[in-house]
């Protein structure tokens, strides 16, 4: 058994969303038992295996740095967030380039229902740098995904707007190793007003 502590694997947070249909809300700073989600989800990275967590900030972002606790976090500004996940996708990777990291384990901050037990199962099927996972739901590709550093150029080439790596790992989809989560997981996002009701 590989002890995932010390694979070259970091976490990837993309927190960096205005909140756009909640009112101009930033997704980061929504509570979630108590807490800001961005650190609720920084927490569940960090208890799944993955020792370096980065987290992409941009909405509100000084105010996320001072309200939640992110201590040992990597914390990534985009500047251009507002111009949707794919930057801070972007952001992220460019923030991974020249580490000893060799696979990006990305997490969105809005999926509360995905916890260590699904980023465990990722990062587990992790193998070297030309690897390529994700969570599955019956089936069905999800979140989080592991992108091994062979990937990352090319993911940042087609990242953009909302679409993040999705052109990407259709493109690939013969290569990327599908690891069913749907029994440990539930990848529902916080998007609108109805969603919130997810929250604790």
């Amino acid at each position: 058994m590989t002890d995932s502590q010390a694979l070259p694997v970091a976490g990837l947070l993309l927190a960096a969303g205005g909140g756009r249909r909640l009112g101009g809300r930033p997704k980061a700073l929504l509570p979630h038992r108590g807490r800001p989600l961005v650190e609720h989800a920084a927490g569940v990275l960090r208890a799944g295996g993955c020792a370096r967590v980065h987290v992409v900030l941009g909405a509100r972002a000084a105010d996320v740095r001072e309200r939640a606790a992110l201590d040992g976090c990597v914390l990534v500004e985009n500047p251009d967030w507002a111009e949707g996940m794919g930057s801070s996708l972007r952001a992220g990777l460019d923030s991974l380039a020249g580490t000893d990291v060799r696979a990006a384990l990305v997490l969105l901050v809005d999926q509360p229902g995905i916890g260590p037990e699904a980023v465990a199962r990722i990062l587990g099927a992790y193998r070297d740098p030309s690897s390529l996972v994700s969570a599955a739901y019956d089936g069905v590709r999800g979140h989080p995904v592991l992108f091994g550093s062979d990937h990352w150029a090319g993911v940042a080439t087609t990242a953009t707007g909302d679409r993040g790596a999705r052109a990407y790992l259709k493109e690939h989809a013969a290569s990327v190793a599908l690891v069913e989560c749907g029994d440990v997981a539930r990848p529902y996002d916080i998007d609108t007003e109805a969603d919130l009701a997810h929250l604790e």
